[in-house]
């Protein structure tokens, strides 16, 4: 007989905001970075406009998880609610958001403009592969599909990005 392992409602809760906001944070910032840099802005520019964005949206994304998960939590209660398991899911999404962003940030901060657009691209499938790993190892379910489904998803996001900033760009 098979073990199973099911997760309870709290920790389901924090592998969703996990995942969103590494898998979020890699593709905004990746594609947003390629964009820019395949326009041919400065290198300075790229870097300034990845740091802004990481802060922006870790900030945003944890309020944005805290607003939703507390008004589900009311809805679905039909009461008001602690702001306790809220904001411990928004803590959870700023914290990924912000860490997994920097991924794609750093080869900018590295290498050359040309070198770091493709190792930041290299890096963030990279990444966004070991996440569908990792989540397919918590979840239980078929890796390599997981995986794969993380990295082709993900990586239709980032080449929107670098399709915009090369057709708008110099």
């Amino acid at each position: 007989m098979k073990h199973t392992h099911r997760l309870s409602s709290p920790n389901i809760a924090y592998l969703r905001n996990f995942v969103f906001g590494v898998e979020d944070s890699l593709v905004s910032t990746v594609g947003l970075l390629s964009g820019v840099a395949i326009a041919g802005v400065a290198e300075e520019t790229i870097i300034l406009t990845g740091i802004v964005l990481i802060f922006v949206e870790a900030v945003s994304m944890a309020a944005g998880t805290f607003l939703s998960e507390y008004a589900a939590e009311e809805y679905e209660q039909k009461r008001e609610v602690s702001e306790g398991p809220s904001l411990k899911n928004g803590a959870v999404m700023f914290v990924s958001y912000f860490v997994s962003g920097f991924l794609p940030l750093i080869p900018y901060m590295l290498f050359e403009t040309a070198v770091a657009f493709w190792v930041s691209i290299g890096v963030s499938l990279i990444a966004l592969f070991l996440l569908g790993v990792l989540g397919a190892k918590v979840a239980h379910v078929n890796l390599m599909r997981n995986a794969l489904r993380m990295l082709f998803v993900g990586g239709l996001a980032i080449t929107v990005g670098v399709l915009v900033g090369r057709f708008f760009g110099n």
